[in-house]
């Protein structure tokens, strides 16, 4: 390659990094306990954004994102997780799909749903009597009934 052309490679926003990172890819790879431990971290942190993401989903915001930043992040080294990742985007997108095409009212239980689901937890954890201490409100039946954040 000339060095006109490896110059335009290693520009950012031309591959140039892409390149560089298979190319480090690529000696971790050829370095068995390397590669396992390069795949162990990959494992673990990929994991803990899936679970996270999990976590998420029921919670306004990004929880469907984060599991697939999850599956992504694993994705980039088990094929199992690449497999995940288009069945789970694929499903992800037929229900969302399914839930924009029906009613008003059935739109308006799911709402209801997410907040019922968001407010039972937020008070198994405790965080409905943090918030309304915080107030000067000490109702007994905001506390957790089972002890969390008491």
């Amino acid at each position: 390659m000339s060095d006109r052309k490896r110059a335009e490679a290693e520009r950012p926003g031309t591959g140039g990094r892409k390149r560089a990172w298979a190319r480090w890819r690529d000696k971790v790879r050829d370095r068995p306990t390397a590669n396992f431990t390069y795949r162990i971290v990959v494992g673990v942190v990929g994991v803990a954004v899936l679970a996270a993401g999990i976590l998420a989903i029921p919670y306004p915001g990004p929880g469907w994102a984060i599991v697939f930043l999850g599956l992504a992040i694993l994705a980039t080294e088990f094929e199992w997780a690449q497999h995940a990742l288009k069945w789970t985007k694929k499903r992800y997108d037929r229900a969302m799909d399914w839930f924009k095409d029906q009613g008003l009212w059935v739109q308006a239980l799911g709402v209801m749903f997410t907040f019922a689901v968001v407010v039972a937890t937020l008070w198994l954890f405790g965080a409905l009597s943090w918030s309304a201490g915080l107030l000067g409100v000490e109702w007994p039946w905001l506390k957790s009934p089972i002890g969390i954040g008491s």
